[in-house]
């Protein structure tokens, strides 16, 4: 699909089907978000895939926001390994997640799946319930899946500020 198409027809889906997403399928998004920039290219993400009954049974228990999808990929940041700013010591590994989540979500829609960024769980208990150390950061949780017929768009998808609100030349 062309760039500025795929970005303009992506929307957030939040009804699937229970067709499973094919392992094929699968490695292509992965692939995808391995090739996601990161920071002096640590690659500090770490993504989780979510898929058996067990698991996503767990899932439920840290958010309400899973939709019944038949796959779940939650990305994760490695903050020991990402790279640190010297000016501040800001660490890199939550951008970083969030750019391979860009790239996860947009290879969905490109492969004719569906997905949504969901935020809202409860990382304590995600890190709890999936065993994770302190050091890997849970991010955001991407339900992943055949759109249902009935799945639209937010009614908010397409209102955007104007560039005038957002953009600045030269100086603020």
């Amino acid at each position: 699909m062309e760039f500025a198409q795929l970005i303009r027809e992506r929307y957030s889906v939040r009804r699937f089907t229970a067709e499973p997403v094919t392992d094929a399928e699968l490695q292509s998004i992965l692939e995808a978000a391995r090739l996601a920039p990161t920071a002096v290219n640590k690659q500090p993400q770490r993504l989780l895939v979510l898929r058996s009954a067990g698991s996503l049974e767990k899932l439920r228990a840290c958010t309400k926001y899973s939709f019944d999808a038949p796959l779940v990929i939650a990305v994760c940041a490695n903050t020991a390994e990402a790279w640190v700013r010297p000016h501040d010591q800001d660490n890199s590994a939550v951008v970083d997640a969030a750019i391979v989540g860009t790239h996860l979500m947009l290879a969905v829609h490109n492969l004719g799946l569906g997905s949504t960024w969901v935020g809202f769980f409860d990382p304590v208990l995600f890190r709890r319930e999936f065993k994770l150390p302190a050091h890997i950061e849970p991010v955001a949780l991407f339900p992943i899946g055949h759109p249902a017929p009935e799945a639209q768009p937010s009614p908010m998808h397409a209102k955007r500020r104007p560039l005038a609100e957002t953009v600045a030349y030269e100086t603020f």
